[in-house]
């Protein structure tokens, strides 16, 4: 598999509690720049989806009873 190029947000600056991201032949990959050999892989649909959700609704986390 080839080597992807990751991109992280302006924002993070050089701290490395950040989110990555590596866009991939029908998909895009994420890892979380402190553990970089967990990689999840998505649909661009799906990543798609999740951003214009958020913009909606915007992001609430639940509490483990929720869950």
């Amino acid at each position: 598999m080839p080597t992807s190029p990751w991109q992280k947000s302006t924002y993070s600056g050089d701290s490395s509690n950040c989110l990555e991201v590596a866009a991939e032949t029908g998909g895009i990959k994420l890892r979380e720049s402190d553990d970089p050999e967990v990689i999840l892989t998505a649909t661009t649909q799906s990543v798609r989806r999740l951003v214009l959700g958020l913009k909606t609704h915007g992001f609430s986390p639940r509490s483990a009873d929720e869950a």
